[in-house]
C-alpha cells in the first residue's frame, strides 16, 4: 500500500478518495465525484446521534460549501444527482430535526453503488445509514438495511459478515412479523452457505425455504428459492437439474433485473450442455436489456466464451473489447472470470503462450481475493494447456455435457421468449 493510502485509509469515507489516489486519478470526473461523496458523507455525519449537537452556523457553513461542491457534478453525472439530493435531504433533516427525510436519499445511493459495483463504496454508505439513523429508523426499514448489508458483503465474498447482517435481518422481520424478509433473510444466509462451500447444506437450506415460499404464495421469495437451487446444483456438477431450476426462476421472476440475472445464468448452463446457439440467444438478451454492471459484465464474458467455443475469431475480439471497457469496475470474481475465459479463448485460437500469461494473472487476482475455488479451477484448467498445445482445444474449459430433454426445451422456449436475438 502507497504512504497516500495508508494515510487515507485512517479517515471516514476514504474509500471515495481512493478514486483521487489513483495514479491516474486527480482532475477527471471520477475524481470530483470521489471528493463529492466524501463531503456529503461528512455533512450527513454531523448527523449521528452520537455526536454532539453541531451548531446552526456550523452546520450551514458546511452545508453551503459541500451544496456549492454537488451542485456542479448534479447535471454531468448521474452519481452526481444522488449526491447534490443527499445534500438537500441533510440540510432537510437537519432543520427539520426528522432523520427519516435522510433515510431513502442514502438507500437509492448505495444502490446505485452496488448496481456500479462500487462495492466496498455501497457498504461504506449503508454503514453511514447505520450510524446516522440508529434507534431513529422503521421496522422496515432497519430490516431492509440488514438485508442489503448482508446482500454487499456477500458479494464481496465476506460471508461471515454477510450471514451476521442477513440472521440480524431474520430477527427483525421476525419481531415486525414481516414473513416476506424473513424468507428473504434465509435465502441470503443459504447463499452464504454456498460461499463456504456447502453444497449439500445449502441445497436443504433452499428447499425448505421454496416449501414454505410456495404454501405462503410469496411468488419472489418462490423464484429466488429456485434461483439458488439451480446455482447449488451447477456447482455440483448437475447442470440439467441446475438448468430447469433456473428457468423455472425466469419464469417466476417479475422485476426485469432478477429476470435477466436469471436468465444470464440459463446462458450458462446451455453452454456448458453444449448449446452454444442457445446460450448466446440468452446472453445477448441480457446484454441488450441490463443496465446493471455486474449482470452486463458476466453477459459479455460468457459472449465471448461462446464466441471461442464456435472458434469465431471476430466474435471473440469483439466481445473482449466489450469486457475490457467493463474491467476496471469489475469486482475480483468477475475480472478473475474475465481473464481466464480470455485465456481459454486465447488457447482455442492458438495462442498458447499469451493464454497462460492471461490465466496466471486470472489466478492472481483469484488468490489475492481468497477465491480458493475459482483459483483451484484455474489452475486446473490451465494445467491442460499443455495436452491443448499438442493435441485439440475442443474442450478446454468448456466441461460440456451431452445435450439432454431439459436443455432442448429450454433452448426452444427461448425462441419464443427472445425471437429477435440470434
Amino acid at each position: 500500500m502507497s504512504i497516500a493510502r495508508a494515510e487515507l485509509s485512517v479517515l471516514p469515507h476514504a474509500v471515495f478518495l481512493h478514486r483521487i489516489s489513483e495514479p491516474a486519478g486527480s482532475k477527471g470526473l471520477e475524481s470530483r465525484l470521489g471528493q463529492g461523496a466524501f463531503l456529503a458523507l461528512r455533512l450527513i455525519d454531523l448527523l449521528e446521534p452520537a455526536r454532539e449537537p453541531v451548531p446552526l452556523d456550523a452546520f450551514e457553513y458546511q452545508f453551503a460549501a459541500t451544496d456549492r461542491f454537488c451542485r456542479d457534478l448534479r447535471g454531468i453525472a448521474t452519481e452526481g444527482g444522488h449526491l447534490h439530493g443527499l445534500v438537500a435531504s441533510a440540510a432537510a433533516a437537519y432543520r427539520g430535526s426528522d432523520i427519516r427525510l435522510l433515510i431513502p436519499g442514502l438507500f437509492a445511493y448505495a444502490h446505485f453503488l452496488e448496481d456500479a459495483l462500487r462495492l466496498e463504496e455501497a457498504l461504506d454508505v449503508l454503514e453511514t445509514l447505520g450510524r446516522v439513523a440508529e434507534g431513529r429508523a422503521s421496522g422496515a426499514d432497519g430490516v431492509a438495511l440488514s438485508l442489503r448489508t448482508g446482500r454487499v458483503n456477500r458479494k464481496l465474498n465476506r460471508f461471515d459478515e454477510a450471514d451476521a447482517a442477513y440472521a440480524e435481518a431474520g430477527e427483525r422481520a421476525t419481531a415486525a412479523r414481516d414473513g416476506h424478509s424473513e424468507l428473504l433473510s434465509r435465502i441470503g444466509r443459504s447463499y452464504t452457505v454456498i460461499g463456504r462451500g456447502n453444497l449439500p447444506e445449502a441445497e436443504r437450506r433452499f428447499t425448505h425455504v421454496l416449501s414454505d415460499a410456495r404454501q405462503s404464495g410469496e411468488r419472489e421469495a418462490e423464484a429466488l428459492a429456485e434461483h439458488g437451487l439451480a446455482v447449488v446444483h451447477q456447482h455440483r456438477g448437475s447442470p440439467d437439474v441446475a438448468l430447469r431450476h433456473a428457468w423455472r426462476a425466469v419464469e417466476l421472476y417479475e422485476e426485469q433485473g432478477s429476470r435477466l440475472r436469471a436468465l444470464g445464468d440459463v446462458g450458462l448452463i446451455l453452454l456448458t450442455l453444449g448449446d452454444a446457439a442457445g446460450a448466446e440467444r440468452a446472453l445477448s438478451e441480457v446484454a441488450l436489456r441490463s443496465g446493471a454492471h455486474d449482470i452486463t459484465a458476466n453477459a459479455f464474458i460468457e459472449l465471448m466464451h461462446c464466441a471461442s467455443f464456435r472458434r469465431d475469431r471476430v466474435g471473440f475480439e469483439r466481445y473482449r473489447s466489450r469486457c475490457e471497457e467493463l474491467k476496471p469496475d469489475m469486482p475480483p470474481n468477475i475480472r478473475a472470470d474475465y481473464h481466464l475465459k480470455a485465456g481459454i479463448g486465447e488457447a482455442r485460437f492458438g495462442q498458447f503462450q499469451r493464454a497462460a500469461t492471461t490465466m496466471n494473472r486470472a489466478l492472481e487476482i483469484a488468490e489475492s481475493a481468497g477465491l480458493h475455488a475459482l483459483a483451484f479451477k484455474i489452475e486446473r484448467i490451465k494445467a491442460g494447456l499443455g495436452k491443448c498445445e499438442e493435441g485439440s482445444c475442443a474442450t478446454l474449459g468448456t466441461d460440456t455435457e451431452p445435450l439432454n430433454e431439459a436443455a432442448r426445451e429450454v433452448s426452444a422456449s427461448l425462441v419464443h421468449l427472445v425471437p429477435g436475438v440470434v
